[in-house]
């Protein structure tokens, strides 16, 4: 590779690496939310609180499909820019959610964020794949996967050092406010301290965007059709004749469901542990360095020592024994063992995704756009724990809903991912 070559080569993964640093940074804020919103808009119960997690990921759901056509008419770099800027109508929407202190309209700001995050996502992850050589693939997602996790362990930190700060103290206040009036303008203060960060992060999503429309990145063209040994026989005609594709995305949807419990939900159950929440804010921040730790684990044994297929079983076990050992103990003992699901989750999207997209041909691009569709499991698992650890308590509730979760990605390890594969 020659020396201009070579360096727009790495100004590519450079631009690209700024993205995957934006997922991570935009995603792992909710752990974060899900505290301060409780406060500040005075929800009554966890679950209310886990709707911060349902606005985010059902976008997903609703956008996987329509972003994949979208592409098709904006070609990738358009569409990277665009969904920067969803993301930032999306940050703007916090403002006015602040100053009504309207827990509806902050759903609505992070349903748009995760809008744009679907598009950003459906744009960048294929295009990491196909801006250089084929054989050289893994270590660009590798990269990738990298500069997400770095920012998603940063993320909290950030948010919580302005919007829970002295947030304990803030919680007595609250409680003891003489009169509704005093109540109100102290809740009203909270409100308005997530304004800046927004602010800031709406401004700088917008520069990004018009960068990279103005950017020398490639708008490349993804030619994916498998040929030979790598494609089924033609004869299937829908994608329900897949089942291991359909596996796949139930399975990609308990794995980021069970991703999430142990990223967002960490600091309300930690809360319920008797942690203060001057403590508990950065207990998601503890999950995503364990996180990033199982990732360069990764990174260094598979496939040199360990298969994918065999990292995801072990993985999965590993999820099991974590979530055991967490409803066993207590304190921070506990509060250790669900930031070590973070070690497990970790191996688990890059095995599952492309055993599901395996051998599919010309169905790749839609059996793609159904694992994405699956990322609303982070929707719809957490609402789950809160509803049932009102009627068996968090500790009782986190393993009946986790332990489902790490069998039925065992199940797809070993076998699930081999069902009607031929």
């Amino acid at each position: 590779m020659s020396n201009n070559k070579s360096s727009q080569y790495w100004y590519q993964i450079g631009i690209i690496g700024l993205l995957f640093f934006i997922f991570g940074f935009v995603t792992w804020l909710n752990g974060t939310l899900i505290p301060f919103l409780k406060l500040a808009c005075q929800l009554k119960t966890d679950t209310q609180a886990f709707f911060v997690t349902t606005a985010f990921y059902m976008a997903y759901f609703f956008l996987a499909i329509p972003s994949s056509r979208i592409l098709e008419r904006t070609g990738f770099k358009d569409g990277m820019g665009l969904g920067l800027l969803v993301m930032a109508i999306g940050s703007l929407i916090f403002i006015p959610a602040a100053n009504e202190r309207s827990f509806g309209l902050f759903l609505t700001g992070l349903f748009v964020q995760g809008a744009g995050l679907s598009l950003l996502q459906t744009a960048s992850n294929p295009y990491i794949s196909i801006i250089g050589p084929i054989e050289s693939a893994a270590q660009r997602i590798s990269i990738m996967g990298i500069c997400n996790k770095i920012a998603g362990a940063l993320s909290p930190l950030i948010l919580s050092s302005i919007v829970l700060k002295n947030a304990s103290k803030l919680e007595v206040q609250i409680a003891e406010a003489a009169c509704d009036i005093q109540k109100a303008e102290l809740l009203d203060a909270l409100a308005q301290r997530v304004i800046m960060p927004y602010t800031v992060m709406a401004i700088v999503l917008a520069i990004l965007a018009f960068m990279i429309r103005k950017s020398s990145l490639p708008d490349v063209q993804m030619e994916h059709e498998l040929e030979g040994d790598e494609k089924l026989a033609t004869d299937r005609t829908s994608i329900l004749q897949f089942p291991y594709l359909l596996l796949g995305a139930s399975c990609i949807f308990v794995y980021v469901g069970a991703e999430v419990m142990a990223g967002d939900v960490i600091g309300t159950y930690g809360k319920n542990l008797g942690f203060s929440l001057d403590k508990a804010k950065y207990f998601t921040t503890f999950t995503l360095i364990s996180m990033l730790l199982g990732y360069v684990i990764a990174i260094a044994a598979i496939p040199k020592y360990i298969s994918q297929e065999a990292s995801l079983k072990y993985a999965a076990l590993l999820g099991m024994v974590f979530t055991v050992l967490a409803f066993l103990t207590e304190g921070t003992t506990s509060v250790t063992f669900i930031a070590l699901l973070g070690l497990a989750n970790a191996p688990m999207w890059p095995a599952i995704f492309p055993l599901g997209i395996n051998k599919l041909g010309k169905f790749t691009k839609i059996g793609s756009a159904l694992l994405i569709m699956g990322i609303a499991g982070g929707a719809i698992i957490p609402l789950l724990y809160g509803q049932l650890s009102q009627q068996i308590g968090f500790q009782a509730a986190f393993m009946a809903v986790m332990l489902p979760c790490y069998a039925f990605i065992l199940y797809f390890a070993m076998s699930g991912h081999k069902v009607g594969l031929r």
